[in-house]
């Protein structure tokens, strides 16, 4: 169970992150060149909140069965000077809840807004930021923070 949760919750960050930058790229264009808010562009917000809700509540039940989350909680004084641990147990986890909520702020914000050029910039801002937020806190081939593949095998 573990093993395939994993791998989906791999897999399915790929999937955020295409869905997330199609969306900024698609808020940015509209602000800047003043276009309607589209059905398409409503599609967008909301499919974008909910893959990246999908993708947290996988990543809630990786955190409920992960032996490295469970070793960081029940060895807090030890784990939280180790990089992995701490990272996984704590880092990560948090990073992706605010992003998961400065996401879902900017959907409901954006949803609600008067205008068409408010629409697209506070999507643009507020799934930038959310974006960023996930950037910096996937644990990359290359990271500095702790790494992992890219791609895992289920």
């Amino acid at each position: 169970m573990y093993v395939t949760l994993l791998a989906l919750h791999s897999l399915i960050r790929w999937v955020v992150l295409a869905g997330l930058l199609f969306a900024v790229f698609r808020a940015y264009q509209g602000w800047f060149t003043n276009r309607k808010f589209s059905r398409f562009d409503h599609s967008i917000r909301h499919w974008t909140a909910t893959v990246v809700h999908i993708q947290f509540l996988l990543g809630i039940a990786l955190y409920a069965i992960s032996p490295l989350v469970d070793y960081f909680l029940h060895n807090f004084r030890e784990a939280v000077h180790q990089r992995d641990a701490r990272f996984f147990g704590m880092e990560h986890s948090l990073m992706m809840l605010l992003a998961v909520v400065v996401i879902t702020i900017g959907s409901a914000k954006a949803k609600r807004r008067p205008t068409d050029i408010e629409k697209y910039r506070t999507m643009a801002v507020w799934f930038t930021i959310g974006l960023l937020i996930i950037l910096t806190s996937i644990p990359w081939i290359f990271s500095p923070f702790t790494n992992r593949p890219n791609f895992r095998s289920f």
